[in-house]
Parts: C-alpha cells; structure tokens; sequence
C-alpha cells in the first residue's frame, strides 16, 4: 500500500495543502505557473505551505521525516538563546520578521510588515537585529537560531544577496538592507548562529504559526 502524501499548492486556482492527488490536480489543471510539490506528511507540508516555493524546488520532499533515533542525533536545542524567524505572502510579497526567546516563546522583537519582501530577506534581517540587540546589551554568550541555511550564509558573508528589484514601494526595505550590512562590516559579534533542525524538533519557535 502506497503511503500517504500531502500536497502544497503555492499558486493554483486555490492555495493551501491537501490530502489528496485528486484534489491538488482540481487547483493546478489549467493554471497558468502552478507551483505545486509532493510532501511525505502533513506537518513537512504545513510548514513548506508557510514559505515559499523556490525554497523547495528541485528538493526531493517525499522522504519520511526523521525516525526517533535519526532525531536523538541531534541532541536538543539550548533554551538559553534567542529564536528569529520571518514570514512573507508571496515571493516577493508582505514581509515580516521576529525574534523571541526560546524557552518560552516570549516576543523581544518584530518588524514589518515592509512591501515585497522576501522571506529569505526577512530571515537576514531578523540574525542582525538578534545580533545587534544581544551586543547592544552585552549578551554576546547567548545563541540564536535560525532555519535558513541561506539567511545564516548571508550573515557570514557581511552581504544579503539577494536580487530584489528596486521600487518606490519597497525602498524602506531596501535601506534597512543597507543598514544590516553597514552593521556586520562595522561590528564584531561573539554569538554563535545555530540552525534550528526542524525536522528534530519541530517549528522554530519564533515561526508565526500562519499554517
């Protein structure tokens, strides 16, 4: 017997996730740019549906999520750090982005919405503003989380590189941008950058739970 799939459709006659081939083929068929991917279960799905496509083409997202043993190798996470995450409808689209703590979910930042964002963007902007905040109080022993591999990249590199067209509507963003990457190239930082394995331990505890 087949196992079960669960269905992300970013853009089709309707969005969301779904259970089926059947129903996910009813918002594709004739929809000019489906965007559209196959999930082993449903909470790889929820969480996929809540980002964005391109962050999943070419990915093999059939696999089972991890057994208990694959997930002991990962240990767990270290409540004593900060979380940051960031949400966007639409690539680009409305973006916004937080960070909380990670123990108990408590909000120490949020910024946004900001117009056609990214939420690679968002994710950027979310490690500089942890980093900056943990420095300006001299927390520089505290860790912070993120899920984005390419966010993490970005900071490491002193650069978001992203290619985001310049619009009248979106130049509050784009300097803000500007301002993240005068800060990494006009400061230090001690605080390790951690990628939060969710497929470990579940949704980072900043996400914004828009499933």
């Amino acid at each position: 017997m087949a196992k079960k799939k669960y269905y992300v459709v970013w853009s089709g006659h309707k969005k969301g996730v779904f259970s089926s081939w059947d129903k996910c083929k009813k918002q594709i068929d004739g929809y000019q740019g489906a965007q559209y991917k196959a999930f082993a279960d449903k909470t790889e799905a929820q969480l996929a549906y809540n980002k964005n496509y391109l962050a999943y083409k070419g990915k093999n997202t059939k696999k089972p999520t991890l057994t208990a043993a694959e997930k002991e190798k990962f240990g767990k996470p270290n409540l004593e750090s900060i979380s940051v995450d960031a949400a966007c409808s639409g690539n680009p689209g409305r973006m916004e982005y937080r960070g909380v703590l990670t123990h108990n979910k408590q909000q120490i930042f949020i910024e946004g919405p900001y117009k056609r964002g990214t939420n690679n963007i968002g994710e950027f902007l979310a490690l500089v503003h942890g980093l900056a905040l943990l420095k300006s109080k001299n927390k520089e022993d505290i860790p912070i989380y993120s899920d984005s591999k390419i966010a993490m990249s970005w900071v490491r590199k002193k650069q978001c590189r992203t290619n985001l067209v310049f619009d009248p509507s979106n130049k509050d963003l784009l300097d803000l941008i500007k301002r993240a990457e005068k800060w990494l190239n006009q400061n230090s930082f001690k605080n390790p950058i951690l990628k939060w394995e969710t497929k470990a331990w579940g949704e980072i505890p900043a996400d914004f739970g828009r499933k």
